[in-house]
């Protein structure tokens, strides 16, 4: 996918795709090697004709009178083909001096200036006044010396030490901007790689079948999907946040940025040299010039590490991502009811408040009515916005959530009336029967039987990881009622009633302690035939299925709860700098996993289906909140070893008024989120053969 997610960037940034490959950039590139003075003329002057690095600058001063996040967009482009000639640099100055031009800018103090080849105009720094506003005749007299550099595809320019500003202070509204266009290029660079990567492992062929259908390949272009779109969302927000106009949000969003990308698109390109395999390490093949360009890119802007603890410092200081979604009008006519009703349940408590929910179809504002309101996207983001100022909380369905649905759409007349709304108002409490001691996410090997009886079927075997089982009034159960056809075809989707006799619940303990999940043993159970869903043999693809008409919730990039502790670990100041850069790196990763359902969420509005994000999202997710419960722990040094896990629980007071208890309880919990719902592992099979569309 590309950067820009509105229509108009995304056919932008499929057309320059085109036009810069049709220019031979890779030829151009290869053919200047060895040449520090090369200045890619021919390239250059297409790229000027078509106005690329002055894409932002209003039209009266001679630009196309875009956005930032246009130009970021195009810059995404050119770098997906590689383009030289320094449109990076002349992008940033046409910026910096509210003119075109052909530049090369000096974005921090010291001596290196950004695409500062030969023909261009050099952007310095004022030695005297480094806050100055650009003065690109400030030193006439000073001529930059063209380098040939790790990146072959441009000539960046360095100054004698005694020009520009040798302060350690950085101007930040040039270092905001260099920031956000070098992202654009870094999303640009690890989307050429991951889609190398994932051609090659297409056709190439060892021990007789594709690599890709390779678990270990497969993993890898997975891991490497996951990378691309850290970095495209991080980057696209970058861009974002310049548009938008409040510095102390474009402030956090850069360093988020600087954090995230740079490290991400060498890590994909290195991976993509893996998978290539010999052939990615030789010269002659376009993967090095990547790796080469994402290494430059990387030099160029400055530690990762640094910016983490930049972002440290600005989430101590309490400031979060908050990204604002432009409904563009589109809510005017929707906005005052949807308040009125809002408010009307917020007076109201309890189970008057829930009632109210499922009568006004704002519970599930996604499903069809009567139990919903069949709501587009843009009606589910004004009801869930109006419930939020109302200070109105919806209550967790939990399974039923996912019970529910599968009956509205599958179910019969009798099974909507009988269960959709009892459970809406919490009447009726769920559980999921389907994981078996050997069959977790191979569902199809499921070995509970379903033998046909007189009026109905009866259902023996084991089921496990069953939370609320205890509790539970009703169970969804997959059950094999065929075991002569293939084994995706021979299952059936019940609705098992909990009490019925040859049930029996036993509490299976984690590793917390607790005892949140189950066994259930299946002993003759007899389940009636107007408890199936749809037609035995349906299981299977019952238990896939969702509506269509989804939820869309409203974007938001908050952090979770581990993360927030980690940051208030923080703001006692009695961290080290490394640990700060450690809380800092949690932080980045966490916003980019709000950032990812807050793209999703804009494509929604867009009429567009999901992308590659609401997939990658649950394995980032998965990995944030394992790793920041783990360093919330890790940060609080030796006394874990003085505190018993077995009986610590989340409300047991810790030492200096901080809960250690309740952080382990985090850490050791969400072990649970790498195997729940289809491990990690299975996930990125999952991705790489519907997302990448790698061979099983």
């Amino acid at each position: 996918m590309s950067l820009g997610i509105s229509e108009d960037q995304v056919e932008l940034a499929d057309s320059l795709r085109k036009w810069a490959a049709s220019l031979g950039p890779i030829a151009a590139v290869r053919a200047a090697e060895g040449d520090p003075h090369a200045d890619f003329a021919d390239l250059w002057s297409a790229a000027q004709e078509m106005g690329l690095a002055a894409i932002a600058l209003p039209e009266s001063a001679g630009g196309g009178g875009g956005t930032v996040l246009d130009q970021a967009v195009a810059l995404e482009a050119c770098a997906h083909e590689l383009v030289p000639g320094g449109l990076l640099g002349a992008s940033l100055g046409a910026l910096l001096a509210g003119r075109p031009g052909r530049f090369g800018v000096q974005v921090f103090p010291g001596g290196v200036v950004w695409d500062g080849g030969t023909g261009t105009e050099a952007l310095l720094l004022d030695a005297d006044d480094t806050q100055s506003d650009v003065q690109p005749d400030a030193q006439p007299d000073v001529q930059p010396e063209a380098h040939l550099g790790v990146d072959l595809s441009a000539r960046h320019a360095s100054v004698p030490a005694a020009v520009g500003a040798t302060e350690t202070e950085v101007d930040p509204a040039r270092r905001r901007l260099a920031i956000t266009l070098a992202a654009a290029e870094a999303a640009g660079v690890a989307r050429w790689c991951l889609g190398t990567a994932v051609d090659y492992a297409k056709v190439r062929e060892q021990f007789g079948q594709k690599i890709g259908a390779f678990q270990a390949i497969k993993h890898l272009c997975a891991q490497m999907l996951e990378t691309a779109e850290a970095v495209t969302a991080a980057a696209w927000d970058a861009a974002a946040a310049a548009d938008a106009g409040d510095e102390t949000q474009w402030d956090f969003a850069v360093d988020v940025a600087a954090a995230v990308c740079f490290d991400g698109a060498v890590e994909v390109a290195k991976s993509c040299i893996q998978v290539l395999g010999g052939i990615g390490f030789t010269f002659e093949h376009d993967a090095h010039l990547y790796l080469r360009r994402a290494i430059t890119l990387r030099s160029l802007v400055g530690s990762a590490d640094d910016a983490a603890e930049r972002v440290c410092a600005a989430a101590v200081a309490g400031v979060r991502r908050q990204v604002d979604v432009d409904l563009e009008g589109r809510d005017e006519t929707i906005r005052p009811e949807a308040r009125a009703t809002a408010e009307r349940i917020a007076a109201l408590e309890g189970a008057d408040q829930r009632a109210a929910l499922v009568e006004a179809g704002y519970l599930t504002p996604h499903w069809p009515a009567p139990y919903g309101l069949g709501a587009d996207p843009t009606t589910q983001i004004v009801i869930d916005q109006e419930l939020a100022r109302a200070k109105v909380t919806r209550p967790d369905l939990v399974i039923a959530g996912w019970a529910v649905p599968t009956v509205l759409a599958h179910g019969t007349d009798e099974q909507r009336e009988r269960f959709v709304r009892p459970s809406l108002l919490g009447e009726l409490t769920w559980c999921q029967l389907f994981s078996e001691p050997g069959s977790g996410s191979d569902l199809a090997s499921l070995r509970t039987k379903a033998v046909r009886v007189d009026g109905g079927w009866s259902l023996s075997g084991q089921k496990v990881w069953t939370s609320v089982a205890e509790r539970a009034d009703w169970g969804i159960c997959l059950a094999r009622t065929d075991p002569d056809v293939p084994a995706h075809k021979g299952i059936t989707y019940f609705l098992l009633d909990m009490r019925s006799p040859g049930i029996e619940v036993r509490p299976l303990r984690e590793i917390t302690g607790e005892a949140l999940f189950n066994e259930v043993f299946l002993d003759d159970v007899f389940v009636p035939d107007e408890c199936v869903v749809a037609e035995p043999g349906d299981g299977w693809r019952l238990a896939r299925t969702t509506l269509a008409n989804e939820r869309v919730a409203m974007a938001s990039a908050r952090l979770t709860k581990s993360v927030e502790r980690a940051v208030a670990l923080a703001a006692t100041g009695d961290l080290r700098a490394a640990q700060r850069v450690a809380v800092g790196h949690q932080v980045a990763l966490a916003t980019v996993c709000g950032l990812l359902g807050v793209r999703t969420t804009l494509r929604a509005l867009g009429g567009q289906g999901p992308g590659a994000e609401s997939s990658v999202a649950k394995l980032l997710g998965v990995r944030s909140r394992q790793e920041s419960s783990e360093l919330v722990v890790t940060l609080q040094g030796d006394r874990l070893a003085v505190l018993d896990p077995l009986t610590a629980r989340p409300d047991t007071p810790g030492q200096r008024g901080e809960n250690l208890a309740a952080d382990v309880w985090e850490q050791l919990n969400t072990r649970c989120l790498s195997i729940a719902g289809g491990t990690t592992q299975i996930l990125r099979n999952v991705a790489g053969e519907r997302i990448l569309g790698l061979p099983r």
